[in-house]
């Protein structure tokens, strides 16, 4: 074949990777793909930028028209990210017969069904492995490793910021605030951390896995969200005592062609899997009727790791241009998105509530779970010297979420609570 010629969008953290790995392996994917692969023109802000990477000044531009619109360029990677303006560059691309390799989820989970919808009407690549979870292959385990099986529940932790604070949090005591300002300053959080610390990157990842992993067209706004701000360091500890670590896990269910789609804290029993993942690693657990459960762990950001998956989808599209086949993966949904209500949405509930120290409460509250049909795992009663008023917690069996949420509801006019502290999913 003849050399490919790449088009790269971008010379931040990912893009430098990109560069490095394939000017470094050029050997290896040229055995891989039987072409060499070369990167042609890269889109930068300013050429005249010193950076940690020799780069030919004459592929650089700041022009994005001399890399979408250059008949010589087979693939354009995008890795600028950016969601208008990209998308119009990643759009015009395709209109122009290049296949498109990006690491953009803010891209692909609000305007991924269009951009899959126009490389399907050119004959088009695209692949965006990397937009989800790093160096783990997750999008390529759903699409072709789960094609023979049906996915019934995605579950993943698939932010390392807030897998960072909380792990920083439950192994050392520390508050919540101050571990983001050390997270801020290792370079693990943005200035501003809204997107991570309050779930919305997580939701457009599992905007993505639920996607893929259902056939349904599931949008962001599909994604009941939460983050991690109000996580104390006394939830962690109660939940240590009884067994659990809090994670923030994306989690997608499939019941009987309903689904429903959220990002949330979450007591993990410190038996399963997922609880043991720690730090800034990812790791996506998928339970499929046939196969049973599996999981994906590994660095989910990154310089080299994202590079990684960046070029392992670039290798996938020199491998279609050798054989032909370009365009042809390109899978939209095509199942009807039927989403779960509130009586079909089931989990086990996590309840933190400070009542009157007095005899009678727990009976007060224990009728109300009867009441709404809230049957209960455990109550635990717990001193705390710093509280005059009783702490209980209470754990419960599956419940649907409107019953749960009848009971809470209950629950705030009741004089003799004075406050419902917390409350968390519970999983394992």
């Amino acid at each position: 074949m003849k050399p490919i010629k790449v088009g790269l969008l971008g010379l931040g953290t990912v893009g430098t990777g990109v560069v490095r790995i394939i000017e470094g392996h050029q050997e290896d994917l040229q055995r891989q793909t039987g072409a060499a692969i070369e990167i042609a023109k890269i889109l930068v802000q300013d050429k005249s930028k010193l950076r940690n990477i020799s780069v030919d000044a004459d592929k650089l531009t700041e022009n994005v028209w001399d890399v979408i619109s250059d008949n010589d360029i087979d693939v354009v990677v995008e890795v600028m990210g950016g969601v208008s303006a990209t998308k119009d560059h990643i759009l015009t691309a395709l209109g122009n017969g290049k296949h498109i390799v990006t690491a953009n989820k803010d891209l692909m989970a609000m305007h991924g069904a269009e951009i899959l919808a126009k490389a399907a009407e050119h004959g088009c690549d695209v692949f965006y492995e990397a937009s989800v979870a790093g160096g783990i292959p997750i999008i390529r385990a759903l699409v072709e490793g789960f094609s023979s099986d049906r996915i019934t529940k995605i579950m993943g932790i698939v932010n390392g910021t807030t897998n960072y604070i909380l792990t920083k949090m439950s192994q050392e005591g520390a508050a919540y605030a101050d571990v983001l300002k050390e997270a801020q300053a290792l370079g693990y959080a943005e200035a501003d951390p809204t997107s991570d610390v309050e779930g919305l990157d997580a939701a457009r990842k599992m905007t993505i896995l639920s996607t893929l992993g259902f056939h349904a067209n599931v949008a962001l706004s599909d994604v009941e969200a939460k983050g991690i701000s109000g996580v104390s360091k006394e939830d962690i500890q109660y939940g240590k005592k009884l067994g659990y670590e809090v994670k923030l896990l994306g989690i997608a269910e499939n019941h009987d062609g309903h689904i429903s789609v959220s990002v949330q804290p979450t007591m993990v029993k410190n038996s399963h899997p997922l609880a043991s993942v720690n730090g800034v690693f990812n790791a996506v657990y998928v339970t499929g009727e046939a196969v049973g459960e599996t999981m994906f762990y590994g660095a989910g950001a990154g310089e080299l790791p994202t590079a990684t998956s960046v070029v392992a989808d670039l290798v996938a599209v020199v491998r279609n241009l050798k054989l032909g086949v370009n365009g042809r993966r390109v899978l939209a949904p095509y199942k009807e998105k039927k989403l779960k209500t509130d009586e079909q949405i089931a989990c086990k509930n996590f309840i933190l509530l400070h009542v009157e120290d007095k005899a009678g409460v727990l009976a007060q509250i224990t009728q109300i779970f009867a009441q709404h049909e809230v049957s209960l795992e455990s109550v635990f009663q717990h001193p705390n010297k710093h509280n005059p008023k009783a702490e209980i917690i209470i754990i419960t069996h599956d419940a649907n979420q409107a019953s749960m949420k009848n009971v809470l509801k209950q629950f705030e006019s009741m004089d003799v609570i004075h406050a419902i502290k917390s409350v968390y999913r519970v999983e394992g």
